[in-house]
């Protein structure tokens, strides 16, 4: 596929040192969605007239990194070395933070040679203007009310996104929460790889700097003290039942959050 820039094709990133505007020092929210605005609008603005594809989609992941940054927030992602040498589409399995992990990941996992697809929830196709920028990437779209036709829609979807040489992003919980709940995280995931025979890449995440709102959930204020983790972990064939490793996955998760949690608390 092609690639539209090489920052984030190594091995990890981290935010380089930068000048922080009076705007975004003062208002980091005001700053963030300014620009989010502006992306998605121009973004819009090629599904309308038929160009907005993975090349695209990758570029203004890309801009809304750079988007936070510019806010004043710090990122970090390693691991994604583990990405390099995968010939076949992957199930991305993670936990789910905030509204950042989504626009954010393409422009990670897309420059190692990964076209995507997300499973995602039906109010994000039903979003003004950003719904479209959605369901141009073809998502997988669950209800999230009947856990047993959202596994089947998943199984039968997901399979042909996998058929068609796209990788799946799936997050397993039933909603985003900054604390990682294991009764919350189904292995749904897990049973997709099982039937289709994809491998699974573990990805952990700390995204609260993009909290949630109190009006609109998606859209919360920008907090820039928060510093944004992602983690890739190593790509796995499912074998047996899939139990060991589903714990793999959890267990990866739990680890890497603790240790981000642990720098925060001793910054």
């Amino acid at each position: 596929m092609k690639n539209i820039n090489t920052l984030f094709e190594g091995t990890r990133y981290n935010t380089p040192e930068r000048k922080i505007c009076w705007l975004s020092r003062l208002f980091p929210s005001l700053s963030f969605y300014l620009r989010l605005i502006s992306i998605i609008w121009s973004d819009s603005r090629k599904v309308r007239s038929g160009n907005y594809d993975s090349v695209a989609w990758q570029d203004g992941s890309r801009r809304t990194i750079k988007a936070l940054e510019m806010a004043g927030c710090r990122i970090e992602a390693t691991g994604m070395k583990n990405l390099e040498g995968i010939d076949r589409p992957c199930i991305f399995i993670g936990n789910h933070m905030s509204s950042f992990e989504t626009f954010a990941l393409p422009a990670l996992i897309m420059p190692h040679g990964f076209d995507l697809s997300y499973v995602v929830k039906r109010s994000l196709v039903d979003y003004p203007i950003f719904g479209d920028l959605v369901r141009a990437r073809d998502p997988v779209v669950v209800d999230r009310v009947n856990p047993r036709e959202d596994l089947k829609t998943v199984m039968e979807e997901g399979a042909r996104r996998l058929e068609q040489g796209r990788s799946l992003v799936i997050f397993p919980q039933h909603t985003r929460s900054v604390n990682f709940d294991v009764k919350l995280f189904n292995s749904i995931g897990i049973k997709l790889a099982k039937r289709t025979g994809a491998i699974v890449v573990p990805v952990a995440l700390l995204t609260w700097a993009w909290s949630s709102g109190k009006m609109i959930k998606d859209f919360g204020p920008i907090i820039p003290s928060r510093s944004v983790h992602f983690a890739f972990g190593e790509p796995m064939e499912v074998t047996g039942k899939g139990q060991e490793e589903q714990t793999k996955i959890v267990d990866f998760i739990q680890k890497k959050l603790n240790e981000w949690k642990d720098d925060c608390a001793n910054s």
